[in-house]
């Protein structure tokens, strides 16, 4: 009787054992089930454990970068995050090399500082005798707002002049003195300039001259300082009228303005000594400005040095935002 007792105690154990060998596999191979239909579609399940999932090598994997092994024709460029001051690319970013016409930058807030939009500007004969034909006649009048944009955006030389002589009787100072005034309220530590053009004095002295890194800060004063001004800037050409209703037009000196997505300003330059510059700032979305400053190029490089450029910080920010 005691050994079948002792029989039956060891047969009910050893069914508990297996009936909890199998409620824990059981638990075990549903916790896993589970797992695979919850897990995210990044993962990949293999049978092999010294293998490392997807999600693993993505997260060990650097995220590249956009701006690597970027090949330019300038020998200066910047780019700048505006909202942040972050410089996201340079190349001899505060090499101080002649700046053309981008000195027409200065010329616009130094004026757009002491005239108002509607304040009067009358091309002189100083002004006519300016390197180029742009159409304009002496002793025509133009309101400040207008001939702005065209010394902007047709980089009309003889407009610029006329405009930096009436700022600066408007000021009681000479040109010279104006530009120099405006470039240390802007704290453009790197920047000089003789005249309001940007053209070249001789065959080695250059109106102005500055820095990649000067420019992309000297644009953004002008965005916030003249916007309408800059706005025009981003269009194929320009058309203002005199006073007494002559109408004159230029076409952009910036022939991509139309396929650069978010423009906010554009500008050009070229002479001998400079090259070719070209600075833009464009809304990289959400209100983002982003300056791009291209110095010492060709004719054609600095456009697309700055498109490079461009496509590189859109792919930037895009990496950013995925990560």
């Amino acid at each position: 009787m005691k050994k079948n007792v002792r029989s039956f105690f060891a047969r009910r154990s050893a069914w508990q054992s297996l009936a909890a060998v199998l409620v824990v596999s059981g638990g075990l191979l549903a916790l896993g089930t589970y797992a695979l239909g919850h897990a995210p579609d990044t993962i990949t399940v293999t049978d092999n454990p010294k293998v490392p999932s997807t999600t693993a090598a993505a997260i060990a994997a650097p995220k590249p970068n956009p701006f690597a092994n970027i090949q330019l024709t300038g020998q200066s460029a910047v780019v700048v995050d505006l909202s942040t001051g972050e410089t996201l690319y340079a190349q001899n970013a505060d090499v101080q090399l002649p700046l053309a016409s981008l000195t027409k930058l200065i010329t616009t807030y130094a004026a757009a500082d002491t005239l108002t939009p509607d304040s009067l500007v009358t091309i002189s004969d100083t002004a006519l005798a300016q390197d180029g034909d742009y159409g304009l006649v002496q002793g025509q009048t133009f309101a400040f707002k207008d001939i702005a944009r065209f010394a902007l955006v047709g980089s009309s030389n003889d407009a610029a002049e006329a405009i930096i002589e009436t700022a600066a009787a408007a000021r009681g100072e000479s040109v010279e003195a104006l530009l120099s005034s405006t470039i240390s309220q802007l704290h453009l530590s790197s920047t000089r300039a003789s005249n309001g053009t940007g053209l070249d004095v001789d065959t080695e002295e250059a109106g102005a001259y500055g820095t990649a890194r000067d420019v992309a800060k000297l644009a953004n004063a002008v965005l916030k300082k003249a916007p309408t001004i800059s706005a025009a800037t981003t269009r194929p050409s320009v058309t203002v009228r005199s006073t007494d209703g002559v109408a004159h037009t230029l076409p952009n000196t910036d022939p991509v303005v139309t396929r650069l997505p978010g423009l906010l300003l554009s500008k050009t330059g070229y002479t001998d000594l400079a090259g070719g510059n070209l600075a833009v700032i464009f809304d990289a979305g959400f209100n983002h400005p982003v300056a791009i400053v291209v110095l010492g190029s060709t004719v054609t490089g600095r456009f697309t040095d700055v498109e490079t450029l461009m496509h590189a910080t859109l792919a930037h920010f895009a990496g950013v935002q995925g990560s």
